[in-house]
């Protein structure tokens, strides 16, 4: 993900691209016992199991949605959509004082070769928008690619706990708090004046119980990083089931990013929404051709 303000400072928030293999985990259980007496061999009694922990249902659900996220990126790079992207100052009584409004073709590339894998957004503009040069704007890119919170190879970056159900649109959902291990590897950063600072994201997820599917990602990052002049970051990401025809398929798709962005002079809102999503297949024909005299 990255932003960009156009002005004296600049901001830009990317994702780091290496991409590892899944990490299992290994789950250690200790059992004390104490022992009363003497007994012979055939009077020790058969030692109880100890009983095991209930796994919470939305961490189950989880673990269903972790599996899901290499199935999101290589389904996000077979469609197209277009991706209307408003871009607003925000006054201080909370009401937008600016924007301006683009539309692009929008395609979320992912390239998995050499065991890493490189996200890559292509964006080809239809419709420009009026530029006013005396404002200051946020550029906000890759926010779609969220879901690499979820992802193996930061399962040790991040704790997960379950956060209860909630019902959205009359479907309840499970609910996964995550919150950033002090000191860990992040998969977005701060880049700043040739920098990168790795961005301490807390949030909640909102899982489909059955599906493990995604339907919304809130993260934020606190004043901790106020010292290099951003005051807050908050994100909001919806997804929703987007259907397909010949073959009829279905796949959770990114349906609108909301960024908010506050430093101690500006505030800033960008707002992208992903509409008419096509699916697109590259077909490859050979024909064997006889060589002419």
């Amino acid at each position: 993900m990255s932003l960009r303000c156009a002005g004296n400072r600049s901001f830009l928030i990317r994702h780091k691209r290496s991409w590892f293999s899944m990490v299992g985990l290994a789950v250690l259980a200790l059992c004390c016992r104490a022992v009363y007496g003497q007994t012979s061999p055939a009077e020790t009694p058969a030692p109880a199991a100890a009983p095991a922990n209930p796994v919470p249902p939305e961490m189950a659900a989880f673990q269903r949605a972790r599996l899901e996220v290499d199935k999101f990126f290589e389904q996000a790079t077979n469609v197209v959509c277009t991706e209307n992207v408003s871009q607003a100052v925000v006054g201080k009584n909370g009401k937008v004082n600016y924007r301006e409004d683009s539309v692009f073709d929008y395609q979320l590339q992912s390239n998995p070769n050499s065991g890493s894998m490189k996200l890559v957004e292509s964006r080809d503009t239809r419709k420009a928008a009026f530029r006013d040069s005396s404002r200051t704007l946020l550029i906000t890119n890759g926010f779609t690619s969220m879901l690499l919170i979820m992802h193996p190879s930061y399962e040790s970056s991040f704790a997960f706990d379950p956060g209860g159900q909630e019902s959205m649109d009359g479907v309840t959902y499970f609910k996964v708090n995550f919150k950033a291990v002090p000191g860990a590897a992040s998969p977005a950063a701060l880049q700043l004046r040739g920098h990168d600072y790795p961005l301490p994201l807390s949030g909640t997820i909102w899982i489909e119980p059955q599906s493990g599917a995604v339907a919304k990602l809130a993260a934020s990052i606190d004043s901790s990083l106020s010292d290099l002049g951003l005051q807050g970051l908050r994100s909001e990401i919806h997804y929703a089931l987007i259907r397909f025809r010949d073959p009829d398929e279905s796949y959770w798709m990114p349906i609108s990013a909301i960024i908010d962005v506050e430093t101690p002079r500006q505030h800033w809102r960008n707002v992208h929404r992903f509409t008419g999503y096509k699916r697109f297949r590259a077909t490859i024909r050979v024909e064997d051709l006889e060589a002419k005299p």
